[in-house]
């Protein structure tokens, strides 16, 4: 049998790397701005119809010639994006021409969207609401379903921990690539941390499910042992399922999707792949620990080495 419990704390180590690297840069880098979801501001997008792409400092300098100084722009084949202030539709369709002029190329608009920061933040607000009161309905429910066992409250806390490490790894990445790649935290960013949320706690429901059920089954060998056993039960199903139905869509988005979909389909992808991750390596190595009060021995044996 597959020994996944007797590794678990390389498997937490290997996360808190990722977190730690994700926590730092975003502490002290500020490696994942807001976009103007959060802060306000413009977004223009415009697709180019003849001639070639000009240099992002070219534009930025062109916007800073019409007095417009905060702005980001990205590139893609065709495509040109800019996130800016806030710019009124009359001066925009200025700049939109002067670009035409500067560059002697052709434009399409894509997409010209402008918004304030109050509708960010009450968005921002009530997806927290909407987690911490989903959090709550998981335990009362994993509690309930599982009350047959002894300690049925821990599996729905054990759930709930492995569903925030998910949103640690996400936000990491995200950190990460906000520092390297100019990625933003938006409304699609949001979007796929709530699906992986939604996500995660499924696919831990499973995984506990199976120890639940082999409770009854296996009496006579320890809880360790047990939720190995389940856990390799549930191995194929968990990994299985994730690749045909998710992941090797969202690689094909991120690769062929275009700048717009790009960081939307990673993120969502490394979520994902996480929620599998830590329902296998996470989920229910916290609930052994917890199990066998593995925090008792910590520093006797740390003394004893000493």
């Amino acid at each position: 049998m597959i020994d996944i419990l007797g590794k678990r704390y390389l498997f937490f180590g290997i996360s808190l790397v990722i977190i730690i690297t994700g926590m730092v840069l975003l502490i002290v880098g500020g490696g994942l701005p807001f976009s103007i979801d959060f802060t306000g501001g413009s977004l223009l997008e415009l697709r180019i119809t003849e001639g070639s792409m000009p240099n992002t400092e070219d534009v930025v300098a062109l916007f800073e010639d019409y007095g417009v100084t905060d702005l980001q722009v990205k590139t893609s084949t065709d495509t040109l994006i800019i996130q800016s202030q806030y710019i009124p539709d009359d001066e925009r369709a200025v700049i939109i021409k002067g670009i035409n002029d500067e560059f002697s190329i052709s434009t399409e608009v894509l997409s010209a969207d402008s918004v304030g920061p109050a509708i960010g933040s009450e968005v921002a607000s009530r997806a927290a609401q909407a987690v911490g009161v989903a959090a709550l309905g998981v335990i009362i429910y994993i509690t309930f379903a599982f009350r047959g066992i002894a300690h049925a409250t821990r599996f729905g806390v054990c759930a709930i921990v492995a569903m925030l490490h998910d949103v640690l790894i996400v936000v990491s990445v995200s950190a990460i690539g906000g520092t390297f790649l100019g990625w933003q935290f938006d409304s699609l960013t949001l979007t796929a941390l709530l699906t992986v949320i939604g996500f995660s706690v499924q696919d831990k429901i499973v995984v506990f499910d199976r120890i639940r059920e082999n409770t009854s089954i296996h009496r006579k060998i320890s809880f360790e042992k047990l939720a190995n056993h389940s856990i390799v039960q549930t191995l194929g199903r968990s990994i299985n399922t994730q690749l045909m139905t998710s992941e090797f869509m969202l690689l094909a988005l991120a690769l062929l999707g275009g700048v717009t979909l790009r960081e939307f389909a990673i993120i969502l992808l490394v979520g994902l792949l996480s929620g599998t991750y830590s329902s296998i390596f996470i989920a229910a190595p916290i609930l052994v620990i917890w199990e066998n009060k593995e925090w008792e021995t910590w520093f006797k044996k740390e003394s004893a080495i000493a």
